[in-house]
C-alpha cells in the first residue's frame, strides 16, 4: 500500500492522539470546492488528488475541533449558539470579521425572503 500524503497525515494524527487504529475512511465532502479554492489561491487548475484529500482532512479536522470546543462552551449554558463560535475565533480578526459579514448577509437574506413572502400572501388574498 502506498503512503500518500493524505494517509500519512491522517495516520500521524491518529498516532499523536494515542490511537493505533487505521485512519477511518470517509466520503470526500468538499473535494470539488477545495479544488476551486486552491486554484483561486494559485495552485494548479487540477491539483493532485492527494493534495486535495490532505487539505480536506485538515479542514474537516479544524471544523470538528472547533465544533467540539464550542460544544464544551455551550454545554455550560445548555445549548450551542453562534456566539460560542465567534468567541472561539475572537483572536483571529480576519475570520471573525468574515463571519460577522456572512451573518449580517444571512440576516438580510432572511428579511428579504420574509418581505417577499408577505407580498406574495397579499397578492394571493387580493385574487
Amino acid at each position: 500500500m502506498s503512503n500518500t500524503p493524505a494517509t500519512a497525515a491522517s495516520s500521524s494524527r491518529s498516532k499523536a492522539a494515542g490511537t493505533s487504529q487505521a485512519p477511518e475512511k470517509r466520503k470526500p465532502y468538499f473535494q470539488k470546492e477545495l479544488q476551486h479554492m486552491m486554484y483561486g489561491f494559485g495552485d494548479e487548475q487540477n491539483p493532485l488528488p492527494e493534495t486535495v484529500a490532505l487539505v480536506e482532512d485538515i479542514v474537516v479536522e479544524y471544523v470538528t475541533d472547533l465544533t467540539h470546543k464550542a460544544q464544551e462552551i455551550g454545554s455550560k449554558r445548555g445549548r450551542l449558539l453562534v456566539d460560542d463560535f465567534l468567541y472561539l475565533i475572537r483572536k483571529d480578526l480576519p475570520k471573525l470579521n468574515r463571519c460577522r459579514e456572512l451573518l449580517a448577509m444571512q440576516e438580510e437574506l432572511k428579511q428579504a425572503r420574509k418581505a417577499f413572502d408577505v407580498d406574495e400572501d397579499k397578492l394571493a388574498s387580493l385574487d
